[in-house]
């Protein structure tokens, strides 16, 4: 057990803020269009600062490519009256750790 390598998170409070923030700010702005872009923006940041073991985790996931799924993902709550809305978490899980791997 000694010799396995630790797992940490060496992210930082100011860089959560600033973040956190510009992700509010472009989300507002664009009246939530670009939520998917704050979305990947966020999840990189927490995915790429997160190291398993001794390895880096690495975020590849795109505002593009969420953004696609985002609409079907909409529009399926739209066709099903909010029941897809249970699922929704689920499959956007799904999509942040099809994009996660290690470094």
């Amino acid at each position: 057990m000694d010799n396995v390598e630790k797992s940490y998170f060496d992210g930082g409070l100011l860089e959560l803020l600033g973040w956190t923030i510009l992700g509010i700010l472009v989300t507002v702005f664009t009246l939530g269009i670009c939520y998917p872009w704050a979305l990947c923006m966020y999840y990189g940041w927490k995915i790429n600062h997160t190291v398993i073991e001794g390895r880096r985790l690495k975020f590849d996931g795109t505002a593009v490519g969420l953004f696609g799924n985002w609409i079907k993902w909409w529009l399926l709550c739209i066709i099903t009256l909010g029941i897809y809305s249970f699922w929704l978490g689920i499959s956007l899980e799904k999509w942040k750790v099809k994009h996660t791997y290690f470094a």
